[in-house]
C-alpha cells in the first residue's frame, strides 16, 4: 500500500491521496500524500514540533514535502502529513502484511504505563517524559503505529480501526513484556479514498481481523529488535520514566 523509505532516522510512509487519522501531535482528520515516525534524540526538549518537523525532513531529504504537497502528489493532498515523534531508533522500525492491511510499528518500552487492577490509592507518575500523546518532551520510548487499509473505510470505521489497533497492540505488549503500553504511544490510521467500501473495521471484519494480526505481529517483531534478549524494561516503578494509575473512581448506577 505504502512506499516505505528510511532516512536520517525518519520513516517516511508515501501513497499520494491518502487519508489519516491521528492521535499524536497535531493529529486528528487530513488528506496527504505521506506520513512519518521521526526519531529525536536521548534528552529531546523542543516544543516547536511544527519548526522541527521540517528540519528533520530536509535533512532527510523531504523537505518538499513537509505541506503535504509535492509536485507529484494528488490534488486533494492539501494537509500537512500526519508525523509521530519517539525516542526508539528507525532501525528496530517493522511492518507486516496481511490482506487490505498494512502496518508499522517502532516499540520502546522505558517509560510504561501501568494499570493495576487492584489499586492502593498511591497513583503517582515516574517522570512520564511526555505532555500529550505522541507529543514527547523527552520521549525515552513511545510505542508508535501506522496502520493503513486498501479500503474507503466510513469515519466510524477509520475511528473504531484506531481502538482495534490499540487493542492489539495492548494484547501483544502484555503478552511479550508484561506492560500495556506507555505514557506516550500514538496511532495512525490511513485508508484509501478510491478502494472498496468499508463501512465496519471491528475484529469479525476483514480489515479490522487483518489490523489486528498486522499490528501483532509488527509490535513483535520491532520489540524483538529493539530488546533482543528479552530484557525489556521492569514495572513503571522501578522504570526512570513511567506511570502507574492507582487512584479508584467512583463507581455508580446510571
Amino acid at each position: 500500500m505504502f512506499e516505505a523509505t528510511v532516512s536520517e532516522g525518519v520513516l517516511r510512509l508515501r501513497r499520494p491521496g491518502t487519508r489519516w487519522l491521528s492521535t499524536g501531535w497535531d493529529g486528528g482528520r487530513s488528506r496527504a500524500a505521506t506520513a512519518y515516525n521521526v526519531t529525536v534524540p536521548k534528552g529531546f526538549a523542543r516544543t516547536d514540533l511544527g519548526a522541527y518537523r521540517d528540519e528533520r525532513l530536509a535533512r532527510a531529504g523531504f523537505a518538499a514535502e513537509a505541506d503535504g504537497r509535492s509536485a507529484e502528489g494528488s490534488d486533494g493532498d492539501r494537509d500537512a502529513p500526519p508525523t509521530l515523534f519517539t525516542g526508539v531508533s528507525m532501525e528496530h522500525a517493522r511492518g507486516a502484511r496481511l490482506g487490505p492491511v498494512v502496518a508499522y510499528a517502532t516499540v520502546g518500552l522505558s517509560n510504561p504505563a501501568m494499570l493495576p487492577m487492584e489499586p492502593t490509592d498511591e497513583g503517582e507518575p515516574v517522570d512520564s517524559g511526555a505532555d500529550a500523546a505522541g507529543s514527547p518532551v523527552d520521549p525515552p520510548g513511545t510505542v508508535n503505529l501506522i496502520v493503513g487499509a486498501t479500503r474507503r473505510l466510513a469515519p466510524g470505521a477509520a475511528a473504531n480501526l484506531v481502538a482495534v489497533a490499540a487493542e492489539a497492540k495492548t494484547a501483544t505488549l502484555l503478552a511479550g513484556a508484561g506492560i500495556p503500553g506507555t505514557t506516550s504511544d500514538a496511532v495512525v490510521v490511513a485508508d484509501d479514498p478510491e478502494g472498496e467500501p468499508a463501512e465496519f473495521s471491528g475484529s469479525a471484519t476483514a480489515v479490522g481481523g487483518a489490523a489486528r494480526a498486522c499490528v501483532r505481529d509488527a509490535v513483535r517483531a520491532s520489540l524483538r529488535s529493539r530488546y533482543p534478549d528479552g530484557d525489556v524494561p521492569g514495572p513503571a516503578a522501578d522504570a526512570e520514566h513511567g506511570v502507574v494509575t492507582g487512584d479508584r473512581a467512583e463507581v455508580f448506577d446510571p
